[in-house]
Parts: C-alpha cells; sequence; structure tokens
C-alpha cells in the first residue's frame, strides 16, 4: 500500500511490507544520493549470507522503484495543471458560442466515455456515459460485440436514458461478466464508440468451509419482497388417470437471490394445495413447477398459481383435465372419486363417494368397496354411492378406496380415501384435546453421519409438551425412534446415522391427552456433509525444475466440503513481489501442475486454491520460496502423492507414484520408511528395493498411528525423500467389508463385489489390478448400484489372476483388496458354465383354448427367449408344421410359442407336444387330449362356431336378465349387438306379445321391459324376438321357480333398506303399528314379531299391507299385547329389521287414545222412509268413563216420548225410535255424545215420502267421527318412503270400519321408542 502527501519541500511516504515491518524514510525534493549504513553482522553461513544478499537486493530495488514513482508524479501534475488550463479556456470559448453550435449537425461525440470497473462476484456494476451530436443520437449496447437485449434476460440488464447520460447497469455480476462492453451511439450523420472492460473477481475465502456445530434457525414464513413477473405460463392440461403431470410457470425475480425464492401459492378450485406424497411443488431458479406423479379424476380442476411480490400478487390460472385410464377390462366403467369417510364411531364407518361418468359403457350395476390392504368389505355390490363398513377395530386407522361394476367388468380402483381411525366416543372426547399434526418436515444435510430436521409447528399447541422424530431407511417400512424424550424445538439434529445412506424422516406432537397424527414425510435425504467450498490444499512440494519451469504437487484439501473437488487454480509471485499472478486460468483437475516461463536463479512462492459445486476455497499458504534451477544430480527425485488403503488393525497398503525427475538412469526401485508418530527414528521396511509402486506393511501394532515416506533408486543411487505421508492410524474403519468374489446365479458371470460402509453422493468406485486402475480395461466391467459395486470378468482366465483392490473416494479410507487365486478362478468357472447352460425353464406348459370362432389354439410360455431359439409342434409322433388347418407362431418378447387348428375336429384327439431348442438349452411340454377332456372341448368348439354364426347377423350380446330399480320396478333388460334401423325387436309372454309404453330401440344396444308392482301374476315365460333381414335370434326368461324368489329377494334388499322406522296409529278397533318403504307385495318374506315370538295373523292381531306399506293391527288391546314389535324384511342375504316398544307411556297414551276414538258408529248420512213405518236410528258408543247422549231435531233437544223414544244402552248402543212416521218428522238429526276426554256430533237427514211417490235415493256415507279435544302428539314421518296414496286405501276390519289416514293418534314422544339396532 502506498501513501503520498504533497508539499512544497518535503514528500513522506510509507512503505508497508507483507512481511510485517514498516520503512519510513523523508527525502528533499532535490534529488541526491541515499545514504545506507550496513549494519555489523555475526559471521554467515553460505545459506545465511545468500539470504542476506536477497533481501538487501530488494530493498535497493524498492528505494528505486519509489524514486521513478516520485518523478512520474511531478511530471503528471504537471500535465493536470496545464489541462485544467486549457479545458477553463475552452469552456469559455464555448459559452460564447454556443447559440452557434445548437444550430450546427454534428456527428456523435462522447463527452463522458465509458471507464472501466473492477468489482466482486454478487455486485452491482453501473457503465454510463454522456454522448451529444444533432440530432440527437441512439444508443445501444453490446457485450463482446453481441448486443445486449434486457429482456431476454430478465432482471440482468437495466438500461436508462436521462437528460443526454445513457447508462448500463448490470445486477448481481458474476465472473461470466467479464468482458468488453461497449457503447455505440448513431444519427444520420455518423457513429462513436465508447469502450470499457469490466473485470468481476471471485473474493479470496468466500464460502470458506467451517463447522460451527450450530443448529441453523428456521426461517419464518413471509410474504416475498420481491418484484416477480411471469413470463412463460401454463396452458390447459389434459392427463390421463395414473399418469403424472407438471405445471410450469417461468419468472424474473429481481433481484434474483438464490437462498431467498419468491413466496408461492398453488390452488385448485380455489382451495389452497399443500406439498404431500400426491402434490409436489417447488420454486426456484426463475421457475415455480406443480407436479402430480400420480393423476387421478380428484386432480381435475381450475388450477390457480399465485405468487407474492412487492406490489401485490401476481396469478394466473388454467384448467387440467384428467380422464378415465384404459380399464383393464374392455367396456368397463370408470373408476368413483371422492371418496371421504363420515359418521366415524366404533361401529361402523359410513363411506361416501362419487360416481364416475359413464359416455358408452354399460350402466353401472354397484360398487364394491375396500379397506386397507384392499380387503372387500361388501360380498355383492352396493347401488348407492354409500355404504357402512361395519367390523372395524376400535383404535385403528384406515384408508378405503370404491370400485365400480358394470356388465363388462370392474373398474380400476378410485384414490384412496384419507385415514381416519374408528374410535368410540370416549376417546374421541379425548383425542379433541391432542394437539394437530405438525407441518412440512424438511431434512437438510448436515455432517457425513448426521441430518438436520426442521419443521412447522403444530397449529393446536395447548398444553404441548414437545415434538417425537422418527425416521427410516428409504425403501423400508420399519421406523426408528430418533428422540425418547420430547424436544420442544421445531429443529433437531438426528446423529449415529449410515454414512451415504438415505433417510426419510416424520414428526409427532406429544401432550397430556396423548401423540398427534404423524405429520407427512420428509423427502428424502442423503447422509452427508453439507455443502460448502472446500478447505485451503496444503503440502506444496517441487518435483522437478529444468531453470524455465519448476513442477509442483500438493495435497487435497483435508475438508471437501461435501462435494467432489473439480478444480485446482495455482498463482505464483517473485518471492520479492507482492501480488500474485494467475498461472491457470483454466482449472486442473490434477494435483502436479508445471509452471511455465520462469527466470533461472529467481526464487518464486507459490499458492494453490482447491473448487468444488459450492465455488473456490480459500487458498493455501504460500510454500517456501523455491529456485528456479536446472536439476542436474544423478539420483532421482522424490516420489510423491502417498496414500493408504486397506487400513486394518495390523496392516495397511501404501500406495506412491513414481518421480517426476528420474535423474541419470531409470527409477529400478523403491525404499519405504516408517516411523511412529512424535518419533524422528526411520525404520526402512524393505531391505531390497521394491519395483512395484506399492507395499503392503505388517505387523502395526493395533491404534498406533505412523508416517511414512517413500525414496526412489536408480543406478546412481538413492534420491530425495517424499515429502512425509499423512499420519495414518491402523485401526478399522467401523463396519468394514471385505472383497466377495462369486457368480451370478442369473447371468453365471464370475464377478468381484464390495459393499462399502461408508458413501457418499460424490463417492467412486476405484478398481485397480495390483495397484493399476482397471478402468479402461476390456477384460473386466465394473458397475455401482447404491453401496455396493461390482467388477465382472468378461471372459476370465489365467491372464486374470492377480490382487484386486477397490477405493471408495471421498470416504475416510473406505477400501478393500482380494486375491484371485487360479484355485477359486477354476471353482467359479465350472459354477458359471452350470448356471449358462441350463434347460429353457417355463412359465406355463403346454395348454390349450378355445377361441371365438371355434378354433382351438395350443400354447406354451417360457420365461426367456432368445431370437434365435426354434422350435416344433408334434401331433401322435407326427411333426406338425404350419399350413393349411395350422397356424404355427411365436413371440420373443413374451416368450409365447403357439399353434391354432382352424377346424377342430374327432380326429384331432391325441397327444400334442412342442419342443424347444434355445442355443444349448432345451425342453419339451406335453399335452393329453383323450377322452371327456377331448370330448368337451371338441363340444366348446363347436359351440362357438355355432356362436360365431349367429353373430353375423342381429344378436343378443347378453341374454335376457332382470335387474330392480330404486322405485322396485323390475325390469327385464338385454343388450343387442350388430343391428340396423330395420331391425325389429318384439317382447311376448307365454306367446302373447307385449306392447310396452315405449317402443324399443334397438340402435341404442339396450332394450328394457318394465313391471311394475311385481307380484306372482307377472309369473310367465317371457320372450324377446330380435330379427331383420340377415336372420333372427331369440332370448328367453321364465319367471317362475327360484328366478321369482330370485326377484322377490332383490325388491325386498331395496324396499327393506328403504323402510322406515315403525310407526304407531290408533283406530277406534284398536292399535296399529305402519311401516312404509318403497313397495310392500305379500309375496316378501316379511314376518311381525312380539317379545322375539312369530306373529300369526288372527282376529287379535290382523296382518296386512298396500303397495307402500306393511301393518300390523293390534284389536280391543290389553296388557297382555304391551312389549317390544319387530318387522323383519329378508332378501335372502341380510334381513332388514325395524322395531317399535309399545310399552310404558308409549302404551298408556295409545291406549288414551283409541278409548278416546270408542265414541260411536253405524249412522248412516241420510234416512229415507215411507210414512206411517217406524224408523229406528241405532249407533255404537263407546268411551272411558262412560259418555253422556244427547239427540237433537233441528238443533232442539229430542225429549223421549211415546212417539220417539231414546235408549241407551249400558255405554253400548244409542238409539232413538220414531212410531209411525209422518212427514213432519222429516229434518235434521244429529246426535252429541260427550265424556271428561271430549265429544263428538254426528248428523242424520231424514226424509218422510208419502205412499205411492217416488223413493229419493238414499246416498250413505261414511261413518262420521269427531276428533277428541285433546291435541295429539306429532307422528313422526316416514323417512324414506312418501305417505300411501289415496286411490290405494288400507284394507278395513269386517266389523267396524278403520278411520282415514288423516286422522292420527298421539305417537309416543321419540325418546318413548326403543333404539333401531345397528345393521349388520
Amino acid at each position: 500500500m502506498l501513501g503520498f502527501a504533497f508539499n512544497d519541500s518535503l514528500i513522506t511516504l510509507n512503505f508497508l511490507f507483507n512481511r510485517k515491518f514498516t520503512c519510513v524514510c523523508q527525502m528533499q525534493d532535490t534529488e541526491g544520493e541515499l545514504a545506507y549504513t550496513i549494519p555489523v553482522f555475526r559471521q554467515r553461513t553460505a545459506e545465511e549470507t545468500e539470504e542476506y544478499q536477497r533481501v538487501t537486493t530488494k530493498v535497493e530495488k524498492g528505494l528505486a522503484s519509489i524514486q521513478e514513482e516520485l518523478h512520474r508524479m511531478r511530471m503528471a501534475t504537471k500535465a493536470q495543471v496545464d489541462s485544467l488550463a486549457i479545458q477553463r479556456e475552452v469552456k469559455e470559448m464555448m459559452y460564447r458560442r454556443v447559440y452557434l453550435l445548437e444550430e450546427i449537425p454534428r456527428t456523435p461525440d462522447f463527452l463522458v466515455a465509458l471507464r472501466p470497473h473492477t468489482v466482486w462476484e454478487k455486485m452491482p456494476v453501473k457503465l454510463f456515459c454522456t454522448v451529444m451530436g444533432k440530432p440527437r443520437p441512439i444508443v445501444q449496447w453490446y457485450k463482446g460485440g453481441v448486443p445486449i437485449s434486457p429482456p431476454s434476460t430478465p432482471g440482468k440488464y437495466r438500461i436508462e436514458s436521462k437528460y443526454g447520460v445513457h447508462s448500463l447497469i448490470i445486477s448481481r455480476c458474476a465472473v461470466s461478466d467479464t468482458a468488453e462492453y461497449s457503447a455505440v451511439a448513431t444519427n444520420p450523420h455518423g457513429t462513436a464508440t465508447s469502450m470499457a472492460t469490466v473485470i468481476v473477481k471471485r473474493p479470496a475465502g468466500a464460502g470458506e468451509y467451517c463447522h460451527l456445530g450450530l443448529v441453523p434457525h428456521l426461517t419464518d414464513i413471509h410474504a416475498s419482497k420481491l418484484e416477480v413477473s411471469l413470463i412463460d405460463r401454463f396452458h390447459v392440461s389434459f392427463g390421463v388417470e395414473g399418469s403424472s403431470i407438471s405445471l410450469v410457470c417461468t419468472m424474473a425475480v429481481v433481484p434474483d437471490l438464490p437462498n431467498l425464492p419468491p413466496y408461492a401459492q398453488w390452488y385448485r378450485d380455489d382451495k389452497l394445495l399443500k406439498p404431500g406424497k400426491l402434490v409436489e411443488m417447488s420454486v426456484g431458479g426463475g421457475v415455480a413447477r406443480l407436479t402430480l406423479p400420480h393423476l387421478a379424476k380428484d386432480d381435475e380442476g381450475l388450477y390457480t398459481l399465485r405468487i407474492f411480490t412487492k406490489d401485490g400478487t401476481a396469478e394466473h390460472s388454467a384448467y387440467l383435465f384428467v380422464s378415465d385410464a384404459t380399464p383393464t377390462t374392455a367396456g368397463a366403467p370408470g373408476a368413483p372419486m371422492s371418496v371421504k369417510a363420515y359418521d366415524i364411531n366404533s361401529e361402523y364407518i359410513l363411506v361416501a363417494w362419487k360416481p364416475p361418468n359413464i359416455v358408452s359403457e354399460a350402466p353401472i350395476t354397484g360398487y364394491f368397496v375396500d379397506r386397507d390392504t384392499w380387503v372387500q368389505c361388501n360380498d355383492a355390490p352396493v347401488k348407492v354411492c354409500k355404504y357402512p363398513v361395519h367390523g372395524l377395530s376400535v383404535g385403528h386407522s384406515y384408508h378405503f378406496r370404491v370400485r365400480a361394476v358394470n356388465s363388462a367388468g370392474i373398474s380400476r380402483p378410485s384414490r384412496k380415501s384419507d385415514k381416519v381411525t374408528a374410535l368410540d366416543e370416549a376417546e374421541s372426547a379425548r383425542l379433541q384435546g391432542v394437539p394437530s399434526a405438525p407441518g412440512q418436515v424438511v431434512a437438510t444435510r448436515n455432517t457425513k453421519s448426521s441430518v438436520f430436521v426442521q419443521w412447522e409447528a403444530s397449529k393446536q399447541q395447548k398444553n404441548l409438551m414437545g415434538y417425537y422424530i422418527d425416521g427410516r431407511i428409504a425403501g423400508s417400512k420399519e421406523w426408528f425412534a430418533c428422540n425418547n424424550k420430547p424436544f420442544k424445538h421445531t429443529r433437531f439434529v438426528v446423529h449415529g446415522l449410515i454414512p451415504g445412506e438415505t433417510y426419510v424422516f416424520r414428526v409427532q406432537a406429544v401432550n397430556v391427552f396423548g401423540l398427534s397424527e404423524e405429520s407427512a414425510e420428509s423427502s428424502p435425504i442423503s447422509v452427508e456433509p453439507a455443502l460448502a467450498t472446500p478447505s485451503a490444499p496444503y503440502g506444496i512440494s517441487m518435483l522437478s525444475s529444468d531453470g524455465s519451469s519448476i513442477t509442483l504437487a500438493w495435497k487435497s484439501p483435508k475438508h471437501r466440503g461435501g462435494s467432489r473437488i473439480n478444480a485446482y487454480y495455482v498463482d505464483k509471485r517473485d518471492a520479492d513481489a507482492l501480488e500474485w499472478q494467475e498461472v491457470n486460468l483454466v482449472a486442473t483437475t490434477e494435483r502436479v501442475c508445471t509452471v511455465g516461463n520462469l527466470t533461472a536463479g529467481t526464487f518464486y512462492e507459490f499458492k494453490v486454491q482447491a473448487g468444488n459445486l459450492a465455488g473456490v476455497g480459500v487458498p493455501s499458504a504460500p510454500s517456501a520460496p523455491m529456485k528456479c534451477e536446472a536439476w542436474t544430480m544423478d539420483e532421482p527425485g522424490p516420489p510423491y502423492d502417498l496414500s493408504f488403503s486397506e487400513v486394518r488393525s495390523h496392516s495397511l497398503v501404501i500406495v506412491w507414484k513414481a518421480p517426476v525427475y528420474s535423474g541419470a538412469s531409470a527409477v529400478t526401485g523403491y525404499f519405504v520408511d516408517m516411523v511412529k508418530r512424535g518419533s524422528s527414528d526411520f525404520v526402512t521396511l524393505n531391505q531390497e528395493a521394491v519395483t512395484r509402486r506399492f507395499l503392503q506393511v505388517t505387523g502395526l501394532e493395533e491404534g498406533e498411528t505412523y508416517v511414512f515416506r517413500v525414496r526412489a533408486v536408480n543406478a546412481n543411487g538413492i534420491g530425495k525423500p517424499s515429502e512425509l505421508s499423512e499420519p495414518v492410524c491402523a485401526r478399522a474403519a467401523p463396519g468394514t467389508k471385505e472383497i466377495v468374489a462369486g457368480v451370478d446365479e442369473e447371468t453365471g458371470d464370475i464377478f468381484l463385489s464390495l459393499e462399502a460402509c461408508e458413501v457418499c453422493a460424490t463417492s467412486e468406485f476405484e478398481w485397480s489390478k495390483n495397484y493399476r486402475p482397471v478402468a479402461d480395461c476390456p477384460r473386466v466391467t465394473v458397475s455401482t448400484k447404491g453401496r455396493t459395486s461390482r467388477l465382472t470378468f468378461t471372459n476370465p482366465d489365467k491372464d486374470d489372476l492377480g490382487r484386486y483392490s477397490v477405493v471408495v473416494t471421498d470416504t475416510d479410507g473406505v477400501s478393500a483388496s482380494h486375491t484371485l487365486t487360479e484355485d477359486a478362478l477354476n471353482t467359479m468357472l465350472e459354477l458359471s458354465h452350470a448356471i449358462r447352460n441350463p434347460i429353457v425353464p417355463l412359465k406355463h406348459g403346454l395348454n390349450y383354448e378355445i377361441l371365438d370362432k371355434g378354433q382351438v389354439r395350443f400354447w406354451v410360455q417360457a420365461v426367456k427367449l432368445s431370437p434365435s431359439m426354434s422350435y416344433r409342434f408334434v401331433f401322435n409322433d407326427q411333426e406338425v408344421k404350419s399350413g393349411e388347418g395350422y397356424k404355427i407362431s411365436h413371440d420373443v418378447s413374451s416368450g409365447i410359442i403357439q399353434m391354432i387348428v382352424e377346424n377342430f375336429t374327432r380326429a384331432h384327439e391325441g397327444t400334442y407336444t412342442v419342443q424347444i431348442h434355445d442355443g444349448k438349452a432345451k425342453t419339451q411340454s406335453s399335452l393329453v387330449l383323450v377322452g371327456e377332456v377331448f370330448k368337451a372341448a371338441l363340444k366348446e368348439a363347436e359351440f362357438q362356431r355355432k356362436e360365431h354364426l349367429r353373430k353375423q347377423g342381429p344378436h343378443f350380446s347378453e341374454y335376457l336378465y332382470f335387474t330392480v330399480t330404486e322405485e322396485c320396478t323390475v325390469m327385464l333388460a338385454c343388450k343387442v349387438a350388430n343391428v340396423k334401423k330395420e331391425t325389429t325387436f318384439h317382447w311376448y309372454k307365454e306367446d302373447e306379445e307385449i306392447i310396452p309404453e315405449t317402443p324399443p330401440n334397438v340402435m341404442s344396444g339396450a332394450c328394457a321391459l318394465p313391471i311394475r308392482q311385481f307380484s306372482r301374476k307377472d309369473q310367465g315365460v317371457y320372450k324377446a324376438v330380435l330379427s331383420d333381414g340377415r336372420g333372427k335370434d331369440t332370448s328367453v326368461f321364465d319367471i317362475s321357480g327360484q328366478v321369482f324368489d330370485d326377484i322377490i329377494n332383490a325388491i325386498a334388499k331395496i324396499a327393506g333398506a328403504s323402510a322406515s322406522e315403525l310407526v304407531l296409529q290408533c283406530t277406534p278397533e284398536g292399535i296399529r303399528l305402519q311401516c312404509y318403504m318403497n313397495y310392500y307385495t305379500e309375496e316378501m318374506k316379511t314376518v311381525w314379531k312380539h317379545r322375539e315370538s312369530k306373529i300369526a295373523s288372527s282376529e287379535k292381531m290382523r296382518i296386512g299391507g298396500t303397495s307402500e306399506m306393511a301393518w300390523m293391527q293390534i284389536c280391543d288391546p290389553s296388557d297382555r299385547e304391551k312389549g317390544h314389535y319387530a318387522i323383519e324384511i329378508s332378501d335372502g342375504v341380510k334381513t332388514h329389521v325395524r322395531t317399535f316398544d309399545l310399552s310404558g307411556q308409549a302404551y298408556t297414551e295409545a291406549c288414551a287414545e283409541y278409548q278416546r276414538l270408542k265414541v260411536m258408529g253405524g249412522l248412516p248420512d241420510v234416512a229415507t222412509i215411507m210414512e206411517e213405518k217406524s224408523l229406528s236410528l241405532t249407533c255404537n258408543v263407546w268411551g272411558d268413563p262412560t259418555p253422556e247422549v244427547t239427540w237433537f231435531k233441528n238443533e232442539q233437544e229430542v225429549a223421549s216420548t211415546e212417539h220417539t223414544k231414546v235408549m241407551y244402552d249400558g255405554g253400548r248402543f244409542a238409539s232413538m225410535v220414531i212410531n209411525k212416521v209422518t212427514p213432519e218428522d222429516s229434518g235434521k238429526y244429529s246426535i252429541n255424545v260427550r265424556n271428561k276426554y271430549g265429544g263428538a256430533v254426528v248428523e242424520i237427514t231424514v226424509s218422510v215420502y208419502k205412499h205411492g211417490e217416488v223413493i229419493p235415493e238414499a246416498k250413505l256415507g261414511a261413518p262420521k267421527m269427531a276428533t277428541p279435544v285433546v291435541t295429539p302428539a306429532a307422528t313422526p314421518a316416514p323417512s324414506k318412503s312418501p305417505a300411501p296414496l289415496s286411490k290405494t286405501p288400507t284394507p278395513t276390519p269386517s266389523k267396524s270400519p278403520t278411520p282415514p289416514r288423516g286422522i292420527k293418534s298421539p305417537t309416543p314422544p321419540r325418546f318413548m321408542k326403543s333404539p333401531t339396532p345397528p345393521r349388520k
């Protein structure tokens, strides 16, 4: 560093040397000789004298350079003063004539030109210039002669032009931005150019490796403060179930910081998506990406990307369509979707889903529900889109999926539902206090045996005690605990992991109520040190010198920063100079470098920097000064690059490289010296020089540390020793394994294999034979998979005998060796021959199948076939060849060999054999087709031929079958094929044609005949006839016997499922229990029970029903009829039960209502009688207590007289008799009955006509009843079935009429009912 201060007569110079001393000298303005006093030194050696002279020369050169610099500065100052005077004069002249200059056209001229810049990496730089011209010039910027276009590199360049000042701003410079930049100004009168160089340097020590042992803090999630502009946006996309798709949007980010990507959110149909197994998200490098690795129809929807920017948000949306995957069976429906679980309890879980869209497929007939391990829950397909799953274990968690079924087959399974747990009420209440699962888990590299895990905190943190972290090896199902005590923070370092292995982690929160659900798993992470720049290389040594160059070698950095070192940079300087000069602009990957263009006799210092993926590390310490002089000694130079392999408790192998300088003759051998660390007494291990460049050292003490050196020998003697090796401890690494020799069981290849105990992402397996690399040797091939590397011999023989070793790079010395002997090789060769010459393995022996046209296919399938294989078919000892009547073929990819017999007849009975030859392997398989087996095959072949002929015209692709709709309508259905518009379709029952309401449409491919309110009257033989000019086909369906029972059971299944709870109805006759359903017929298997005993229909207990309900009437109820009632509807598989508890308050209120309804009955609406006759009006009267009876005529009370007698018999009958009626007796009569519960009034119109007159038509109506005063409780309406229609009245008992349904008696409250047991 130079500093100058000027005054009239004194210049003070401060010169700071890098040797850490300062010289201060004062000099007069007048030049003069510098006086230098030589101090008195002690007697020096030759080396000290040489060093003293070198330093003296250096000081003299420094003083001379100072004088030259002072002179230069004087001249520069004088020139600057002259220049300022000239500029001042020019400005004055310009001001005087500025008005003239403004009108004169001028070519472009740079008033302020570009100036060069040198900046550090990642810093911005601004180039600016000022241009004048008339008219105003246009400025274009160039980099290295290429125009700069800011839109092509968003965020990199910004061009501005204000007030005549033009600027180019380069943000976050990189080394690649080093170039010559130019500004070209153009107007109609010419062009001007200004150029400047920008140099971008990488600071020394950037990214220096260090391990602080501290846990980084998880960055809080916050809105981005970056400027983001969307560039390329994703469009409307189309996917298929089971495939994967990515939605990608590129963007420009300013500033583009690698450690601070923009904050992005993805939405599907306005619902925020979170990363998981089914949704993968990434943001960085100017790209936002959403990947759906396993598409399902649930993924279809409108996707929106929302980026938070400095000014708000930037959004883009597009629709994703997902179509059904190809079904496993042609014609099968698509998969259901949106499978969810509801009503979760300890007895059952209700699973619901959405049906798939059907276009051309057959209608869906039902669904199968599967649970974890995909056990089918329902034996028969369920027709509705929900199903209660029973038989679950309390506390166990389940996933569910659904498959749709139609006549063609079963669909692919739906996407599985979220996990749910079957819990009882107490457990569910406990889990309400359990914390929520932690959020996203992120695992990052830490050290070679530990991983840093961090996660988002649980949202419900009440009484939170901490977190448990679990891990597992990727691909394994066994989890292990990372901590055994709750950890309170949201970051944790997991130690004790296997180096190089890949792990997955999850987290659970815990509080006083228990453990939360597990979080989503982290992404797989390999156990490797965190990425950093490497530490400094060291041990720089000189290998040779020829007077104009020096060959250097150095040792690798001790810390590689978790990545392979891929570059070395060497700097040099004169030992007397301060500034360093780059030796190699292009990185070298070797640790040897020859530095040329040196001056003989000059001392030089060198330093080296290493680079990896993270960048260039810190430079090494300067080497000791090395003199550039030609080596002329006869002995060889030092060996170098000493390394160790196969370090064990009592032995190791040391390997080195030959010296670069061999001396006056060739190197003939080497001596290896060893010493224990801390001692200086080297011991030579080999008494005679070894010719190879490795040596196995034995007899070491376990745990002791040793240091080695190597000396080369030629005919002239022993040369310089190598640099000392790194200390090495005689101890095997934990988990060390040796090389295994074996034979591949499939290919018969002979191989050597090593499973490393430690690897990392940058590790490589380097194989050697006799410690010479075999990477390019044609006799072997090397393959690596995970932690295992295999060396395979191509054609092993005696030339392959020797010592093989392997070293795993970027580890702590993982290596092993194996000596391949002749006996071991011969044993493996025998085993290899046996493996390589087996019989041809078969997946399936010779078999046969009947094809659609009646052809018979004989086929066999081998595990593997080569294109050069051969085969033949033999029938009854005669070879069969492809020709008339036979087609023989094969497929190498599937391994199938087949023969098709076109016309299979009785002549084809016998033994079939196929013989296969594939290389040296061979096999054969036979099939005996005689007797009953042959007859069955022949019968099937003839049937298929007839079927083929039938299908040439219109035909039934599916014959008649029945289905039952949700309304319990029986549908006779069939499917037709190969039809035309002219094809006719007719229905028949017992050979009588049926004309359906809707004519059949054969072009739709399906026809159906509805049979509504199915009953025994619908039994019979039904027939469907399909015909046109090409032929006719008939399908017959006999509805009787078992078929009739199956239809009734199908109706009962739907009716039973729709059945409502039992409803209580009081009548004047008693108490009625009713069950509403979609449809009821007496043919259904329906049983009424009282106290678990079956009820038979009787005068006391009457059983009946309508098309819409089943009922049971208890006449004149008593206490004996109390108890539990049930109706059982059986569909042959399942029994649907509905119950009612007629006891307690329910029975009491029902009996009271029954008593209130027993008021009266039997009176007509109108009575017509001829005069002189007697009229008797009698009615039944009920009531408890006994009601009071009053008769009225024209609203006047009637008193009992001889003409009109009023009688009331014991509370049972009330009557009024009019003797010898007259026309005056005509009128409106009424009877009023009342007790403390209420009353009723019945009106009767009496009409008296004279003898001979036309008798008026008597219109008798139903008995009229009055509703009691007491207000009844509301009767719950049926939940699934509507009330019976008025056109189908309820059958009434013979003795007393049943009141209309509109007059209902009170029903016991809901809490009085017996609970309905769950469906089993």
